[in-house]
């Protein structure tokens, strides 16, 4: 079968990654790590830290991103009384999701649909998240299922003219398909105590099997840190293979590049034809509006061929696929497939 519905990873991973799985001495596993005596999370923070020039006590570490992400949703919407989370209209269930499991409660700004794309309006957001104040903003960087992002200069703007009580928890899980560029996050992070910037090993790095979340956040929070953090360290053999994914950026740079020629191809082949839209997109998946009509004859022609895309069946997205960018091979099926049933 053929997964290209939930922005998975259909490369191989790096040769640094194999290697360190294959050398990977299981006696390590007979230990707890010792760094924690130092003071210091894991062997993976004191290497974020290096890499994004963040003091090591303000590197997250989770269970994928989704982990860090839960993690700080639970804890601050669990402190006091204001419960609330303002959510981009469009984006991943999981966010809500998780705000109602710890008695919270989530509300929604805009994201609007500009001729190919969909995008944030900064200046809303302030607007949103003074008027209604709530314990934490979410913004999605790119955002899942929309592709969209927002520039660090449109992320400073929301953080100097929003409440300081209010935390601001950015999901990066796609950011590295945008650019290689990751110098604003140190600055961002050093002059505002109230944002959490989230990103995770399971899409550029291609990962998600391997459960690893990173991300940084402003000083202060120490006990949010002894919430979070595991006591006795982290999971070693996955330490071993999340410091090979690090540096193994040439690696993933050439499958984000090659990825390139797949949007080029859903724009080409199906921006022409009737009832279709091709969304821009910056990160591993693309967003396509499609005539719902066709979408049982579709699933069909797929699911024969063993493929899975994602039909999208959030509230104003119901006539979109979202699918996940593959090989050359595995998008020239899709695409081919979709056009043989609209123009069937």
């Amino acid at each position: 079968m053929n997964f290209l519905d939930r922005n998975e990873f259909n490369f191989k991973p790096s040769q640094k990654v194999i290697d360190a799985i294959k050398s990977f001495d299981p006696e390590t596993l007979c230990f707890y790590t010792r760094i924690y005596d130092e003071g210091k999370k894991s062997i993976v923070s004191v290497r974020l830290s290096e890499i994004y020039n963040v003091p090591e006590e303000q590197v997250l570490l989770g269970y994928g991103g989704e982990d860090i992400l839960k993690n700080a949703v639970h804890y601050y919407l669990m402190k006091g009384d204001n419960k609330t989370i303002l959510i981009p209209e469009y984006s991943w269930w999981y966010y809500n999701r998780i705000a109602g499991e710890c008695g919270g409660h989530f509300e929604m700004y805009p994201l609007h649909e500009l001729d190919d794309t969909f995008a944030y309006d900064v200046d809303e957001v302030i607007e949103y998240t003074n008027r209604i104040h709530p314990r934490m903003l979410l913004l999605a960087s790119p955002n899942n299922p929309t592709g969209n992002c927002l520039t660090p200069e449109e992320i400073g703007k929301i953080m100097e003219n929003i409440p300081a009580d209010t935390m601001v928890l950015i999901d990066e899980a796609y950011a590295s398909f945008i650019s290689t560029d990751t110098h604003y996050i140190a600055p961002l992070v050093n002059k505002y105590s109230n944002l959490i910037i989230s990103r995770t090993l399971s899409k550029f790095y291609g990962l998600p099997g391997l459960r690893f979340g990173f991300g940084f956040m402003g000083k202060g929070h120490d006990n949010f840190l002894s919430y979070a953090n595991k006591y006795l360290g982290y999971n070693r053999f996955t330490e071993a293979v999340a410091i090979a994914a690090l540096e193994s950026d040439e690696h993933y740079r050439k499958v984000a590049e090659d990825m390139k020629w797949d949007r080029q191809l859903f724009k080409k082949e199906l921006s022409s034809l009737p009832g279709f839209k091709v969304y821009k997109s910056v990160a591993n998946f693309i967003l396509i509006k499609y005539p719902t009509a066709i979408k049982e004859r579709l699933q069909k022609a797929l699911a024969a061929k063993q493929y899975k895309i994602k039909f999208m069946g959030d509230k104003g997205l119901e006539d979109c696929l979202r699918i996940t960018l593959g090989t050359r091979e595995q998008i020239q099926v899709v695409v081919d497939t979709i056009k043989s049933i609209a123009l069937g």
